[in-house]
């Protein structure tokens, strides 16, 4: 009897512990004075800082409100960050963004707009311009050239919670084809941001390794020789582009003005570093596709698991197929 009535006591005090946590955030939201905008580690920071500052200046300058940038080492330090509120709003990508949505209160407003208007992207494997097997790798196709040849390669993803450095690639290379990549390479690593792969593959450290066609683009500016030793073996479809996000408890008014400033911002200049023309308005489901493609790849994952039993692999694509039907 004393042990239940603890338990309930704990479970009183738990969930009070909880309410107060959930009436603090929002009592900090309602008194904000000051915007952190959380910004992926696509690339080092000293590379990043020059091209966001004049946006960060911008943006604070047009909605009145202090904005600071927020750089963080990997893809996941900007979802936590929001998720206890330490940033408000945030440039993320596709699958670090459904992350956020899932487990930091985060909900996307704006999307952004390639410099040619275009609204996507693509993810690529890449090869040091002088390997020699290059032109192997070129003719067979680069990911049957992998998969082929895995056991005598060295492999780099780029962050796992990074939509083109890892998902994408995961997906449409090893698990539709069967092939967990955790257990075929010479070498598998996570080098971090896409700029680590791409120097790691122009200094020649690694074989192949994920990136994308922005990030590439961007190598060219930091770095044109660096980018003059890699070569694309591999493109994926069509990416969605970037969600811009805010969290979900952020006043109203506060993101009104955000919504005037991304949707009317045009300067042109500030805007070609970060490689953009501007932003168009967006929704949660624009995103369905990453999400659909993130248990497509699941399930593949669990039917060529050999460690589960076929009742263990039943149960978990049924759980995974319910979490499919609830996105359409």
């Amino acid at each position: 009897m004393k042990r239940r009535s603890f338990i309930k006591t704990a479970s009183i005090f738990a969930s009070s512990v909880a309410t107060a946590k959930i009436l603090s955030t929002t009592a900090q939201a309602q008194n904000i004075k000051e915007l952190n905008f959380g910004i992926i580690s696509t690339e080092s920071q000293a590379n990043q800082k020059p091209i966001w500052e004049p946006f960060i200046k911008a943006m604070s300058e047009q909605i009145g409100m202090p904005v600071k940038a927020f750089y963080a080492t990997q893809y996941a330090g900007v979802i936590e960050a929001m998720r206890f509120g330490q940033i408000q709003l945030a440039w993320y990508g596709g699958k670090s963004y459904i992350e956020a949505a899932k487990r930091a209160e985060a909900e996307v407003f704006a999307q952004t707009v390639n410099y040619d208007g275009s609204k996507g992207y693509y993810s690529h494997l890449i090869m040091n311009a002088n390997h020699p097997d290059l032109a192997k790798a070129k003719s067979m196709g680069g990911d049957k050239y992998v998969l082929e040849n895995a056991a005598d390669l060295q492999f780099a993803f780029n962050d796992p919670n990074s939509t083109s450095g890892f998902l994408v690639p995961s997906y449409y290379v090893f698990a539709q084809n069967g092939v967990n990549p955790n257990k075929v390479f010479k070498r598998l690593l996570f080098a971090g941001n896409h700029e680590a792969t791409a120097l790691a593959i122009a200094n020649n450290q690694i074989d192949v390794a994920t990136n994308n066609n922005e990030s590439l683009s961007r190598l060219e500016k930091t770095n044109p020789q660096a980018r003059t030793n890699i070569e694309t073996i591999w493109t994926s479809p069509l990416i969605p582009s970037d969600p811009i996000a805010w969290r979900k408890d952020l006043p109203e008014e506060v993101k009104t003005s955000l919504k005037n400033f991304f949707y009317n911002y045009k300067d042109e200049t500030i805007l070609a570093a970060l490689e953009w023309s501007g932003f168009d308005p967006a929704t949660d489901d624009m995103w369905n596709p990453i999400r659909e493609l993130n248990i497509a790849k699941q399930i593949l994952e669990v039917q060529s698991n050999d460690n589960l039993s076929e009742a263990d692999k039943d149960k978990q694509i049924a759980e995974l197929n319910q979490q499919l039907e609830a996105i359409k």
